[in-house]
């Protein structure tokens, strides 16, 4: 019997009812086969121990199996060995085994037959069941030992600092962070850089001398930028440059006559302790939808008096468009004027009708879950994933024309989903989207009525 684990071939023995192996040789003073020596085992031990072990019998009872005989003949002579299985006790195959010893003729010519062993088949099997259950022990032992290496590096990892890399044609000098933070900090050297890796920072990058480089410009277009600037007379040139070309929210200065690269992290840390807490507070202050967004019809809103009292407590300036590139309303007269909105949601498309039912078929699927799904034209979903690999599917994908998410919409994902070819973006909340694709509808949950206000960004 054979067992393949993990593709290693593992020899069982067929023991069925199998308790031994009885195993002979034999010599014969003559050309003999096979069957001459069965005859002569069965015949001459036959009413030798009485009728309880004859071996005929026993193998009717299923006590011996069948007798395996090998014969080698060379010139007048033959050799060979023969195995007997025995399901018996370990007495019985004893005396058969003697029995058998006792022969001296096959046919004509002289023979003699001796025991080479008896084999608990039992112990056999025990021992490749102890030698398996020592690899699965071992196996496990060396995963675990893995395992609990694993971990380890993964907190000493976290006590590194992160990877300096460079960015653009320029190959400006930069954490690994840039890549995918909403929002960067800008500093003016390479070793400025390293120093914010050590306190933690690996959003940074290096604007490398007073001239601004182009690169600088495409990585910070629709990303909220922090300056970190050195404490010197030089630090106010490169200043006044980067606010001539860049939108800066705030600017952090090293201490007077000191450079950033001088810094402790201890003391950097201080400096910017605030800077993530701004940029949240600056996220959440956008109560407003940008003019530019393209929105879907509030088919959902609930009835006319909740919504105006709802209203009244907020901005009074917040606009909403309603799939109109063009045309902006205020929100009370959304709601004021029946006629307006009458004409208004004549001239709402039947593909816009569609996506909001089926966004109120999947809301509760995918609420609360951080997954993402994308629908095609004829509003079947193709595909179910986390958000954080939501840019990487969409920028290989075609069909899809409806994307709904658990998560914030932001200028990078509308850019990859315009690429890709999908309409509508529907989401938990916007961030910072200051230009839109004309070809990408962009709305939330919120404006939808189905949940009572946005979800905040941290």
């Amino acid at each position: 019997m054979i067992n393949k684990i993990n593709n290693e071939v593992i020899k069982m023995p067929n023991t069925g009812i199998v308790k031994y192996h009885v195993k002979l040789k034999f010599d014969v003073d003559g050309l003999v086969e096979k069957a001459d020596i069965i005859g002569a085992i069965f015949g001459q031990t036959e009413g030798l121990l009485g009728p309880e072990m004859n071996l005929n019998e026993l193998q009717k009872v299923s006590k011996v199996g069948r007798i395996e005989v090998n014969v080698d003949t060379k010139s007048n002579s033959a050799r060979g060995d023969a195995l007997i299985p025995m399901s018996t006790d370990i007495s019985t195959a004893a005396l058969i085994a003697a029995a058998i010893e006792s022969i001296d003729k096959v046919g004509p010519f002289q023979a003699k037959f001796f025991l080479v062993g008896i084999d608990d088949i039992r112990a056999i099997k025990k021992k490749i069941i102890v030698d398996r259950a020592k690899k699965i022990v071992q196996e496990w032992a060396t995963k675990t030992i893995s395992e609990g290496e694993e971990m380890l590096k993964d907190v000493y990892d976290a006590s590194k600092p992160g990877r300096l890399t460079t960015f653009g044609k320029a190959q400006l000098a930069c954490g690994v962070g840039v890549f995918d933070s909403d929002w960067i900090i800008l500093v003016e050297g390479r070793a400025d850089v390293i120093n914010l890796l050590r306190a933690g920072y690996d959003n940074s990058i290096a604007i490398e001398g007073a001239k601004i480089d182009e690169t600088i410009l495409k990585l910070t277009h629709g990303k909220r930028t922090i300056a970190f600037i050195d404490g010197d007379r030089a630090g106010d040139l490169i200043l006044k440059e980067l606010q001539g070309l860049v939108d800066i929210e705030k600017v952090y200065r090293a201490p007077a006559g000191r450079e950033v690269e001088e810094c402790t992290p201890l003391e950097i840390s201080e400096i910017l302790k605030d800077v993530e807490q701004f940029i949240n507070d600056k996220i959440n202050d956008t109560n407003t939808v940008p003019s530019n967004v393209q929105q879907i019809r509030n088919h959902y809103r609930v009835d006319h008096n909740q919504n105006q009292s709802n209203y009244q407590d907020q901005n009074s300036s917040l606009t909403y468009n309603r799939n109109f590139p063009n045309q902006s309303l205020s929100k009370q007269n959304d709601y004021d004027d029946s006629d307006q909105r009458q004409n208004l949601d004549n001239m709402i498309s039947k593909e816009d009708e569609e996506v909001i039912s089926v966004v109120k078929k999947v809301f509760q699927e995918i609420n609360e879950t951080l997954d993402a799904m994308v629908f095609d034209k004829s509003m079947k979903r193709i595909v179910k994933i986390p958000i954080s690999e939501i840019i990487k599917k969409i920028s290989d994908m075609k069909e899809g024309n409806l994307l709904i998410l658990d998560g914030i919409i932001t200028p990078r994902l509308v850019e990859a989903a315009n690429k890709s070819g999908i309409k509508y973006i529907i989401g938990h909340r916007t961030n910072n989207l200051k230009k839109s694709s004309p070809d990408v509808r962009v709305q939330t949950f919120s404006d939808m009525g189905l949940v009572s206000q946005p979800i905040s960004s941290s």
